[in-house]
């Protein structure tokens, strides 16, 4: 069985990873293979879109890359030709390589995945608004206008996953360690997330 793992940007899905893992599900971070599809296709983004994006020591600045396509659905559209063939590419590998009959497909854009037809569970992971600023700017140090722009950008989020047919589960993870609230917090989302799994074993 194939189960999507997905959310909002900052919804914390990467924790709900790590969550499933210790469960025994192998998981991939489709996003981390982005990065990897994109240091391999890097002359053609450097084609595509300027070669200033090239650091002195010939990697691809993905910042100054995000920049570029950010909020510009056909310059997007051009990079996720030239990174989600070879994405999609190694995800059925690695699918096809998984040791164990369940595996976890984690991924920010789940639904433009090879197997989003294929999944047969998805969880959706969604925290406060508050929460997910507040990650934001720790983690990625954005601005609070870059940060408002991403979350705008994801406001129909839940509308494509409407008509897939899997059996969809919504976990809300609102914890966050400053807040004092991150202990109980795992307790009720590690529950969660066994009931979920109980019937896939």
């Amino acid at each position: 069985m194939i189960i999507g793992l997905t959310g909002r940007y900052c919804a914390g899905k990467n924790h709900i990873a790590a969550i499933l893992e210790k469960r025994g599900f192998p998981v991939l971070d489709v996003d981390k293979l982005g990065y990897h599809a994109l240091e391999m296709e890097k002359q053609a983004v450097f084609a595509k879109f300027g070669y200033e994006l090239q650091k002195n020591d010939g990697a691809l600045d993905r910042r100054l890359l995000g920049q570029k396509v950010f909020g510009r659905p056909d310059k997007l559209a051009a990079l996720e030709e030239i990174v989600h063939p070879v994405v999609n590419r190694m995800t059925c590998e690695w699918i096809q390589s998984a040791l164990t009959p369940n595996c976890v497909i984690n991924a920010a854009l789940l639904h433009k995945s090879s197997v989003f037809n294929k999944l047969e569970k998805i969880i959706i992971v969604s925290a406060p608004f508050f929460t997910r600023l507040l990650r934001a700017r720790r983690r990625d140090k954005l601005t609070l206008t870059q940060i408002l722009k991403r979350f705008a950008s994801q406001k129909d989020f839940n509308t494509q996953y409407l008509s897939i047919n899997a059996e969809i589960y919504r976990i809300e993870n609102p914890a966050f360690s400053c807040c004092g609230i991150i202990g109980s917090s795992n307790q009720k989302l590690e529950c969660r997330i066994d009931k979920i799994i109980e019937g896939i074993r």
